[in-house]
C-alpha cells in the first residue's frame, strides 16, 4: 500500500524565490461536474491580506457557483486567470480533473526572480493518501517526473495537516455532522409524511437554503420550541435519535441537535422508554451509543479499547438488537476499516427491522449515514446521494419481502451545503500553513510547528512519495499518588497516546506494569531544569503533585506552550496566571476530579437541561461524602457562607462543626449528617442560577456519618487540629499526643495518667457523656493513655516536632486504612428545586436530583476512580481539541463536561437522575441548624 511508503527525502522545498520577489498564488475552481461544490479555500478578506501584507499576487479562476462572488476577490486584489499557469502555489478544495491539473514547472518568463524554472506546490484533499485506486493516476502525475530534469510539483494534502499532538487541523468533519443531522431530520419528516403523519420536523431547514449556520440554529430552535409546547405526534411514540461516533462528525451532529429539547438516555434505557405507554412527547430522546454498549467479545470477555484494535476479529456488533430497533432516526458518524466488525451487516438489517416491527410503529425506518462509507460499516449502504436528491429508499436483495425498505441519507458532500461557514472556518485554520508555505518558497525561516506539519502533510515532493504518519500524543503525568491508577489505565487504552509517569517514589513503576504505551521514572520535583525538559516534550501535562506545586508547573507549561490538567481547586496563585496562559494559547484546566469536578459536570448538565425546558431554579444544593484524612481535617478549619431557606448565613471556622446539619435525607439506606463547605454563594454566578435574591437556597456541603461533627469538634477543642508552627510537639509515645496538644492549648502541664487527662478534658469538653465518648475514641486511636501497650499497631513516630494536625493525620491514615475485603464509598448528590419560568410562589415546584454512589473495587478505591477517571477523560478531551477556552479554566464548557460525563458513564460511574413534585430538603436542613443553636 502507498500509505506505507518510506520517508526518503528530508530536504526543504527544491527551489526558492528571493525574499524580494513576487510569489503567485492561484485559487482553482472546483470540478465542474460537482455542481454543489461551492466551497472556497480562501475568503476575499484573506486574499486582501495576502496581497497587501504578504506581498503576493493572487490569481483566481472564474466560477459563478463559488460561495463568494468573483467581484469580491477582484476588489480584494486578485486577478482573474483562465488556467493559473503562472501560479507557484495552487489551492483548491478537492482534487481537480486531470485535464486541468498543471504539474509542469513555471517558465522563467512567468516566474520572474527565479532566473530559471520554478516548481509548483498544490494543496488539496487529494484522496490519495490511503491508496485510493480511483486517484492513483492523479498521484502518478506528481511521481512520474524526473526530479533532475522536470522540477516536479509538491503535493500537500489537507487531511494530513495536524498539530504536534496529531489532531487534524484543516477539516470539514464538524460541518458534515451539522449538515448531515439536518438532512437526516428532513428525510425523516418526508418518511413520516408518507406514513400519513406530519411531524414538526417537516419544517426542518435544509442546510443550503440558509446563508449562515446561525440562521439554521435559530430555525431548528424554533422547531424545538414547538415540540416543547405541542409535543411530537403520539402515533410515532417517543422520538428517539441515535448517534454513533466520537469524532468531529458526531460532535457537529450533537451540536446542532442541541437546539432541540434533548433528553439524553442510555442504551439500556431504550426498551423501557419505548414501551412506556405514557411517554413525555414534549422531549426528543438522544442516545449517543458508544462501542462498549454495542460491541461484545465472541470469547465472552469484556470490551477493552486497546484489545479491540489489536484483536478486532474477536468482537461482534450487537447494534441491530440493542440499539437500532428502538430508534426513530439513526445518525451514523462512525467510520469502518476492513478487518473490523461492521456496525450492521445485511443480515443484521433484517434482524433490526424484524425487532423494530415488534417494538412499535415508525422504528428504524430512516438512516442518516454521515460517514458515507459505501458498503462499509453499514454493509447495506450501497451508494452515496446528492444534495439534489439527498435520500433514497433501499432494500438489499437479502431483505425478506415482508419487511419494509429503509430510507437512507448518504450525501457525500455535506459541508458544501454550509459553504459560507465551512469556507470561513477552513480559510481561518488554513492560513497559518499557507503563510508557512510562502515563507518556505521564499527561503525564509518557518516556525518549527508549521514546518513539521507541512513535511508530514506532503504526499509527494521531488517525485518521491512521502509517509504522513502522525506521531503519538504524549501525556506527562507528574506525581502518581492514590488516585493515579485508574487515570493511567484509562489513558493507556488509547493506542494513539503515549504516557510518561514521573514521580519521586517507586510506585510509578507499579502503575504502568503491563502497559506498552507507558513509561515511568523517578523524578525530583525540585529539579526545575529536568521538569522543564519533561514538560517541553509533552502535549498535555497532568499534575497530581501536592497543591503548592501546581503554580510552578503551570508556569513551565506557559513557557513551553503546553496544556495542563489538575483536579485541584483554582488557587489565587493559579488564577493570577490566567492572562499569561491565554496569551500562550493554552488551557490550565483545574477542578476536574470529584469535588471539585464531577460535581461541576453533573450540575452544569442538569442545569442546561432545565434551561432548555424553560424552568427557573429556586434552590441548588450539592452534598458529597469522600475520605482523605488531611482533607477532612482541613475542612473542619474552614468557615462557610451559604443561603438556606431564604436566609444568607455565615459560620466561622471555629463553629463549623458545632453548627452542622444533623440529618441530610438523601439516602434511604445511609444515615448521614452534613457540614457546610466554604463559600457557596459565588456558585450562583458560576452556574448561572440567576440573582441571589431570587434564590431560596445555594448550598455546597460535605457528608459524614452521624457523630462525626461532634467528635471532630472535640478534637479541635483539644488542639489536635492546630497547624501553627508555635504548636509543634514531639510525643515520646503516640499515647502522649492528646496530652501534649491539650497542654499547648491550655498552657499548663498535665500528668500522663488517664484521670489527669480526663480532668483536663473537662475544660474543653464539659458534657460528661460526650467527654466519655471522646476519650474512648482517643484511646481507640492510640493517642491517649489506655490499657493497650504503647504504640502497638501504630505508625512509626516522627523524629522531629510536627503540628498536631499533621500527627493526627498520620494516625488516621494508619488506623483507618482499609483492611483486605473492605472498600470505600463515595456519595455525591445534587438537589435542584425548579418551577416553570412563569410560575410564582411554590406553584408547580419540582425537585430534581442527580446522584452518584460508588463503592471501591478489588482493583481501585472509589475515591481513586472518581478523581482519576475525570482527570483522564478531561485530558483526552483536551488532547482531542474538544476544549475551546484558554487560560485558567474549570470544566465549564459543554463539550468538555459532556465528554467527562460520557466517559464516566462508559465505566459505570453515571449520575442517576430523578424528578418528583413537591419541596426539597432545605426546610429540614434549616430545622437541623436551628437545633444546633445557629438559628433562633
Amino acid at each position: 500500500m502507498l500509505k506505507h511508503a518510506v520517508h526518503v527525502r528530508r530536504a526543504s522545498f527544491t527551489a526558492a524565490l528571493p525574499s524580494s520577489s513576487k510569489l503567485t498564488i492561484g485559487i482553482r475552481r472546483e470540478n465542474p461536474s460537482r455542481i454543489w461544490e461551492r466551497r472556497c479555500p480562501l475568503t476575499p478578506d484573506a486574499v486582501e491580506s495576502l496581497v497587501h501584507e504578504q506581498n503576493v499576487d493572487v490569481l483566481i479562476q472564474d466560477c459563478d457557483r463559488r460561495v463568494f462572488p468573483i467581484d469580491q476577490f477582484v476588489k480584494a486584489g486578485a486577478r482573474v486567470h483562465p488556467n493559473l499557469d503562472p501560479a507557484h502555489i495552487v489551492l483548491g478544495i478537492k482534487e481537480p480533473p486531470l485535464n486541468e491539473l498543471i504539474t509542469s514547472p513555471i517558465l522563467p518568463s512567468r516566474g520572474a526572480g527565479f532566473g530559471s524554472r520554478a516548481p509548483r506546490t498544490h494543496l488539496m484533499f487529494s484522496h490519495t493518501t490511503k491508496g485510493q485506486p480511483y486517484n492513483m493516476e492523479l498521484l502518478s502525475r506528481f511521481l512520474s517526473q524526473d526530479p533532475q530534469r522536470d522540477l516536479p510539483s509538491r503535493l500537500i494534502d489537507y487531511e494530513l495537516l495536524t498539530r504536534p499532538d496529531g489532531k487534524r487541523t484543516v477539516a470539514f468533519g464538524w460541518f458534515a455532522g451539522v449538515a448531515g443531522a439536518l438532512e437526516s431530520l428532513s428525510a425523516l419528516a418526508h418518511a413520516h409524511l408518507e406514513r400519513g403523519v406530519a411531524s414538526p420536523f417537516l419544517h426542518t431547514p435544509r442546510p443550503h437554503t440558509h446563508i449562515a449556520l446561525s440562521s439554521l440554529r435559530a430555525a431548528l430552535r424554533g422547531i424545538g420550541e414547538e415540540i416543547t409546547k405541542d409535543g411530537t405526534p403520539k402515533t410515532l411514540g417517543p422520538f428517539v435519535i441515535g448517534v454513533t461516533g466520537n469524532g468531529n462528525v458526531s460532535q457537529g451532529a450533537l451540536s446542532i441537535l442541541g437546539e432541540l429539547p434533548i433528553v439524553k438516555v442510555r442504551v439500556q434505557d431504550l426498551p423501557a422508554l419505548v414501551s412506556n405507554p405514557d411517554p413525555d412527547l414534549h422531549k426528543i430522546y438522544l442516545v449517543h451509543a458508544s462501542p462498549p454498549e454495542y460491541l461484545s467479545r465472541t470469547d465472552g470477555g469484556q470490551y477493552e479499547r486497546t484489545h479491540y484494535y489489536e484483536n478486532p476479529s474477536l468482537y461482534k456488533s450487537d447494534f441491530a438488537t440493542k440499539v437500532a430497533p428502538y430508534l426513530t432516526l439513526f445518525i451514523n458518524g462512525v467510520g469502518w476499516l476492513p478487518g473490523f466488525p461492521r456496525l450492521m451487516t445485511n443480515a443484521a438489517l433484517t434482524t433490526a427491522l424484524s425487532c423494530a416491527a415488534e417494538v412499535g410503529p415508525a422504528r428504524f425506518g430512516t438512516i442518516g449515514d454521515i460517514s458515507c462509507d459505501i458498503e462499509g460499516g453499514l454493509e447495506f449502504m450501497s451508494r452515496s446521494s446528492t444534495i439534489s436528491e439527498p435520500f433514497f429508499n433501499h432494500r438489499p436483495p437479502t431483505l425478506p419481502a415482508h419487511l419494509p425498505s429503509v430510507q437512507i441519507m448518504s450525501v457525500d458532500i455535506l459541508p458544501s451545503s454550509l459553504s459560507l461557514d465551512a469556507s470561513e472556518h477552513f480559510c481561518r485554520v488554513l492560513m497559518p500553513y499557507l503563510k508557512a508555505v510562502i515563507q518556505e518558497s521564499r527561503g525564509q525561516p518557518v516556525e518549527q510547528e508549521y514546518a513539521e506539519a507541512l513535511k508530514t502533510a506532503t504526499v509527494a515532493k521531488d517525485a518521491i512519495k512521502l509517509n504522513g504518519t502522525p506521531k503519538k500524543k504524549k501525556v506527562l503525568m507528574l506525581g502518581s499518588g492514590m488516585v493515579a491508577g485508574p487515570a493511567v489505565q484509562e489513558l493507556c487504552k488509547r493506542s494513539d497516546v503515549e504516557l510518561v509517569v514521573r514521580n519521586s517514589r517507586t510506585e510509578a513503576e507499579d502503575l504502568i506494569r503491563g502497559l506498552s504505551n507507558a513509561s515511568a521514572r523517578l523524578m525530583d520535583v525540585e529539579d526545575q531544569e529536568n521538569v522543564s525538559q519533561l514538560i517541553e516534550g509533552a502535549d498535555v501535562v497532568i499534575s497530581l503533585l501536592p497543591v503548592p506545586f501546581h503554580p510552578s508547573i503551570a508556569e513551565l507549561c506557559i513557557k513551553h506552550g503546553k496544556h495542563m490538567v489538575t483536579a485541584s481547586y483554582i488557587s489565587p496563585a493559579m488564577r493570577d496566571l490566567h492572562e499569561r496562559a491565554q496569551s500562550a494559547n493554552i488551557v490550565l484546566l483545574n477542578e476536574i476530579g470529584l469535588d471539585p469536578g464531577i460535581d461541576h459536570c453533573s450540575a452544569l448538565a442538569l442545569l442546561r437541561q432545565l434551561r432548555k425546558e424553560n424552568k427557573r431554579v429556586l434552590s441548588f444544593s450539592v452534598l458529597l461524602r469522600r475520605w482523605s484524612p488531611r482533607g477532612v481535617l482541613n475542612a473542619a478549619l474552614n468557615g462557610a457562607r451559604f443561603k438556606l431557606h431564604g436566609e444568607v448565613m455565615e459560620i466561622p471556622g471555629e463553629h463549623i462543626l458545632k453548627n452542622h446539619f444533623p440529618d441530610v435525607p438523601i439516602s434511604n439506606v445511609l444515615k448521614l449528617e452534613g457540614i457546610a463547605n466554604r463559600d457557596s454563594l459565588p456558585y450562583a454566578a458560576t452556574y448561572g442560577l440567576g440573582q441571589l435574591d431570587d434564590l431560596q437556597t445555594v448550598l455546597r456541603g460535605t457528608l459524614r456519618y452521624p457523630g462525626f461533627a461532634n467528635l471532630v469538634h472535640a478534637f479541635k477543642s483539644i488542639g489536635l487540629l492546630d497547624a501553627d508552627p508555635s504548636t509543634h510537639i514531639l510525643p515520646q509515645s503516640w499515647s502522649d499526643l492528646t496530652r501534649l496538644a491539650l497542654e499547648t492549648r491550655m498552657g499548663d502541664k498535665i500528668p500522663s495518667d488517664t484521670p489527669s487527662l480526663t480532668s483536663a478534658l473537662s475544660h474543653v469538653v464539659p458534657e460528661q457523656d460526650h467527654r466519655a465518648r471522646v476519650l474512648e475514641a482517643l484511646q481507640w486511636f492510640g493517642i491517649a493513655p489506655s490499657a493497650t501497650p504503647h504504640d502497638v499497631g501504630m505508625p512509626p513516630r516522627p523524629s522531629e516536632p510536627h503540628a498536631p494536625i499533621d500527627l493526627l493525620t498520620a494516625v488516621l491514615a494508619h488506623k483507618l486504612r482499609y483492611a483486605p475485603g473492605e472498600r470505600d464509598l463515595v456519595v455525591l448528590s445534587h438537589e435542584i428545586v425548579a418551577q416553570p419560568a412563569s410560575g410564582t410562589g411554590t406553584d408547580g415546584t419540582e425537585v430534581y436530583t442527580s446522584s452518584l454512589v460508588s463503592y471501591g473495587t478489588a482493583n481501585a478505591s472509589a475515591m481513586s476512580r472518581c478523581v482519576g477517571l475525570p482527570v483522564a477523560f478531561a485530558t483526552l478531551a483536551v488532547l482531542d481539541g474538544k476544549m475551546v477556552g484558554r487560560g485558567v479554566q474549570g470544566p465549564m464548557e459543554e463539550t468538555l463536561y459532556r465528554a467527562v460525563l460520557d466517559g464516566l458513564e462508559g465505566v459505570g460511574l453515571q449520575m442517576k437522575e430523578s424528578m418528583r413534585k413537591g419541596s426539597g430538603m432545605e426546610a429540614g436542613l434549616s430545622a437541623g441548624l436551628r437545633s444546633t443553636g445557629l438559628l433562633s
